[in-house]
């Protein structure tokens, strides 16, 4: 087996993070072909006039020259704006919440990254340095035909406060393929080890890129405003239809924030936006029951691998629920019920709070990820059904 893997090229996305890093040098290690590949998707400057893209490049060509194995970059600007960063404004200019990571990692870093790496160097996979693994591993290259006739699922990292599957939801399964995940049996810790004693104790230190890359350390009001314009609107009461105060626009709000509203003795948190008429309703209180939900209703489902068996019998299953990051939200075990035009609607055995339109409701059934797809529509909201019931 191992003569076998030694003679493969293996592409491998280096960001100039200390996972990427670590993932090149375990490929080299058990003697792999390492070409790295950076991917530039965003074109600007930060607040001082520096390009972060640049000093992630120059990291990323640090670990390359220690490993030696070359470094290459390839530039998907634009159709990054096109593809993730129009759909961003698209659906804030509605009153939705998109999750551009996801559609990032589903139409740029695996199809237009993957599919320049498989061309241009030919290469026989991907690896990046995601925290997720597959059922496939080093399959991929050994027994290709095989993994074709019975597809690969996608599972959990092992570290379970690092998995990343929630972001390769959307992944086709042909992209999956051809992909492998060298850190996907670590934990974090372990990486950051391996690291240090390898000698790249400078990426170690970096601090980790958190939150949508092309906003950086700005504050999210002050990136939206650069591309939206201003288009004022009330903040209203969900309980009375009180105004409590105006606002500059609906897209300056997320579904779950604490409202800016002054004079006030209380808190006040976004519980609902209306884009058509820029209403804003606002409950008092960080736990109210109008910011709660308990189903939704998403587009047609997306099967990372295959439709569940259980949903082919009854059109019902049961599995697990996510809808942000593993650090925010731990999962929730619902019902899926998919209509005919293969929409899935979720009820969740227990409410979520901030469940809002735009973001992506994804599936799980134990290690595996399913798939899933975007919320359309949520509610009604602990608050609404209470005033049903009374």
């Amino acid at each position: 087996m191992a003569g076998r893997l030694l003679k493969h090229h293996i592409v491998c996305g280096m960001s100039g993070g200390v996972d990427s890093s670590v993932a090149a040098l375990l490929l080299k290690r058990q003697g792999f072909r390492v070409t790295g590949l950076f991917m530039k998707n965003w074109d600007s400057l930060d607040e001082s006039g520096i390009c972060s893209t640049e000093g992630d490049y120059n990291d990323a060509q640090f670990v390359c020259d220690k490993l030696d194995i070359p470094l290459h970059q390839v530039s998907f600007v634009k159709e990054y704006w096109h593809d993730v960063f129009s759909n961003f404004l698209k659906e804030y200019e509605n009153g939705t919440t998109p999750n551009p990571d996801i559609l990032c990692n589903k139409l740029i870093k695996f199809d237009k990254f993957l599919n320049y790496a498989m061309k241009n160097f030919d290469a026989h996979a991907l690896a990046t340095g995601h925290y997720a693994r597959t059922s496939g591993g080093y399959s991929v290259l050994t027994n290709p035909e095989s993994v074709k006739k019975n597809g690969i699922a996608l599972l959990k990292g092992l570290d379970a406060n690092k998995d990343q599957t929630f972001f390769l939801s959307q992944i086709s399964q042909n992209a999956l393929q051809k992909t492998i995940f060298p850190l996907g049996e670590l934990m974090k810790k372990e990486v950051k080890e391996i690291a240090l004693r390898a000698g790249f104790e400078r990426i170690v230190k970096k601090k980790e890129s958190m939150g949508i890359c092309f906003i950086g350390t700005r504050k999210f009001q002050s990136f939206i405003q650069e591309y939206l314009e201003t288009a004022s609107g009330n903040f209203v009461s969900v309980e009375d239809g009180t105004i409590m105060g105006d606002h500059k626009g609906c897209h300056l709000y997320t579904v779950g924030q604490r409202s800016n509203i002054g004079g006030q003795s209380q808190a006040w948190f976004i519980c609902h936006k209306d884009s058509t008429t820029q209403t804003i309703y606002v409950a008092p209180g960080s736990h109210h029951p109008a910011l709660f939900y308990q189903t939704m209703i998403t587009e047609p489902l997306y099967w990372i691998r295959q439709s569940p068996p259980k949903l082919l019998e009854k059109k019902m299953f049961e599995c697990d629920f996510r809808f942000q990051h593993v650090n925010v939200h731990p999962l929730v075990r619902c019902t899926v019920t998919v209509n005919d035009k293969q929409q899935g609607i979720i009820s969740l055995q227990q409410p979520l709070r901030a469940l809002t339109a735009g973001q992506f409701a994804v599936l799980y059934d134990e290690d595996e990820c399913l798939g899933g797809a975007r919320i359309m529509k949520t509610g009604p909201s602990l608050y609404e059904l209470s005033k049903m019931c009374s």
